[in-house]
């Protein structure tokens, strides 16, 4: 199958015409839930506070759809300047996987813009990024690392936000339960997936985690991304415990699922790119 096709499948447009909610609907809905919240002043790393102590309310929805906004901005941006770049060889898998890509972050920042202005919830602005880390990286040779380095680069990057990004959306769908955004929410989660996949195929790798293995050739910087991937306890049943004949192993038990990434995780990731 045409991975780009595939990919599409899942975009934002497809998944705001699903006939049980139309995007008005779904809004409209929606607004009910951000009555009354003034979230648009909070600082992220306020707006996502752990919440394990609390219980759920519906400034917890909000602030789960801020994180996701602002991890849209990053990943948005990222793929932006990458294929302003030059970096990306020209007709490759991952210039077409870069393009699609992008059109799906672009469409996941104004679909998530359009939900929270329209509960009445001003979004939380689009902060300045610096992909280099102040100076780690050149992923987009603006300082002549060279361009095999920068292309390296670029794919690390890409498959990390995309991990973060499953892991993210996965953490925060506790928040949204019971609102109208649980659905979208989860279905862009799955988008995520499809593109870290994509990526990581593209890289060389298994279009999963095993274990909390980062990957060959990714920053040491990047294992917060993959820590605690390694869990194979689900639902309080341990998985390597299970499967006809021989039983499943720890790599593979650990292969079946993506594990949540809490908000304050998330937002420790994407500080490191964010200078204001």
């Amino acid at each position: 199958m045409n991975i780009i096709k595939f990919l599409n499948q899942f975009s934002t447009e497809n998944i705001q015409e699903d006939k049980r909610a139309s995007r008005r609907e779904l809004f409209g809905s929606f607004g009910d839930i951000g009555k009354n919240l003034a979230m648009s002043a909070l600082p992220l790393g306020l707006a996502v506070a752990p919440k394990k102590a609390q219980a759920r309310s519906p400034k917890d929805a909000v602030s789960a759809l801020q994180l996701a906004l602002t991890l849209e901005y990053l990943e948005d941006e990222f793929y932006d300047l990458a294929l302003q770049s030059g970096v990306i060889p020209s007709g490759s898998r991952a210039e077409k996987a870069y393009m699609q890509i992008s059109k799906h972050e672009q469409a996941h920042v104004d679909f998530l813009v359009a939900g929270l202005t329209a509960a009445g919830v001003t979004p939380v602005s689009k902060p300045t990024f610096d992909f280099t880390v102040g100076g780690a990286f050149d992923p987009f040779n603006e300082n002549g690392v060279g361009m095999d380095t920068a292309y390296a680069q670029l794919l690390a990057l890409a498959q990390a936000f995309e991990d973060t990004g499953v892991r993210a959306y996965k953490g925060q769908a506790g928040n949204l339960i019971g609102t109208p955004y649980i659905t979208p929410a989860l279905q862009i989660h799955s988008v995520e997936a499809r593109h870290a996949s994509e990526i990581r195929r593209i890289r060389g790798l298994k279009g999963w985690i095993t274990g909390m293995e980062r990957g060959a050739g990714m920053p040491e910087a990047t294992q917060a991304v993959y820590n605690g991937e390694e869990n194979y306890m689900q639902g309080g049943v341990d998985l390597t415990s299970l499967g006809s004949g021989s039983p499943f192993t720890m790599e593979a038990s650990s292969e079946a699922y993506d594990e949540a990434l809490s908000g304050d995780d998330a937002v420790a990731i994407a500080s490191l790119f964010i200078v204001s």
